[in-house]
């Protein structure tokens, strides 16, 4: 198995420690702070091994402190409401009793009903696109370990990313390809709570197209203050999927993105949004 794939199924396997309590932990992979997408997919994960009810629906997360790699998050999942339909819960992460994350996800039993959906974008066939790492490389030495680091998903931009400086500000929307290096289980939480993973990595990027600013800048502070996704149908993230996003406004500090996932035959699978906030350092240069 690809050994991106082991890391991320071992983010993913939660340890259930008490009837309501699970324990997960961090990779090894040199970051200083816990990757967003890893409280969101651990918290669902707990949530999700505490109904009875098989398929996520949505999900709302806020961000409140930060987390240390070097420390187990303790993960507590209170039950709010477990009805015949759905079941909702509340998942709170800590780190010595201080708060980090807050997730209150809804489950819910598949059932019959009305069906209609936006089309699916133009897109390249994703493996006609340059790899992430094909892609990086004439920024390879500001990069380092980076651009070669293990990665659970292979990443193929329809676009040249933001990190790039344009002369010129494009508009706030990127498309990107995304597929799991190797094949995951069949659990569809599995399937869900790794694509929650993945769904925090890229979707800021659209927020700095408009002001020809790139990720690489040194005065640039950015950090997620919410992160909300909404499952309309089950997908593999063994498959290829394509994550279109968008920033749609930003304002007093803050941006708002969006992105949605459609499958590799055009079925819109989920929807996700997020807010960041966003410091520039000499803005008026911007």
């Amino acid at each position: 198995m690809n050994p991106a794939i082991e890391t991320l199924l071992d983010i993913l396997n939660i340890t259930q420690v008490d009837d309501c309590v699970f324990m997960g932990e961090s990779p090894n992979d040199r970051r200083k702070r816990i990757f967003g997408g890893q409280f969101v997919a651990q918290a669902l994960m707990a949530a999700g091994r505490s109904s009875l009810h098989e398929h996520v629906h949505s999900l709302h997360g806020y961000f409140l402190h930060a987390g240390d790699i070097d420390k187990p998050v303790r993960y507590e999942v209170n039950c709010i409401k477990d009805g015949k339909n759905f079941s909702n819960f509340q998942v709170t992460a800590f780190h010595d009793g201080k708060p980090l994350f807050v997730l209150l996800a809804s489950f819910h039993n598949q059932e019959n009903g009305l069906s209609h959906q936006l089309p699916m974008p133009d897109a390249p066939n994703p493996l006609s696109l340059p790899t992430i790492t094909e892609r990086m490389k004439p920024w390879e030495t500001k990069l380092g370990d980076w651009n070669y680091r293990l990665r659970p998903f292979d990443q193929r931009f329809v676009e040249p990313p933001n990190i790039q400086i344009y002369e010129n500000p494009r508009q706030p929307r990127q498309k990107l390809w995304l597929k799991a290096y190797d094949v995951l289980p069949d659990d569809p939480l599995i399937h869900a709570s790794a694509f929650a993973f993945a769904s925090d990595s890229t979707l800021r990027d659209s927020v700095l197209l408009p002001h020809k600013l790139s990720t690489l800048d040194s005065q640039l502070r950015i950090a997620s203050l919410d992160h909300s996704i909404w499952f309309h149908r089950p997908f593999r993230c063994d498959d290829w999927f394509l994550y279109d996003q968008e920033s749609p406004v930003a304002n007093a500090g803050r941006a708002l993105t969006k992105g949605h996932i459609f499958t590799e035959q055009g079925l819109l699978a989920a929807s996700v949004v997020q807010e960041v906030l966003i410091r520039v350092d000499n803005l008026d240069e911007h």
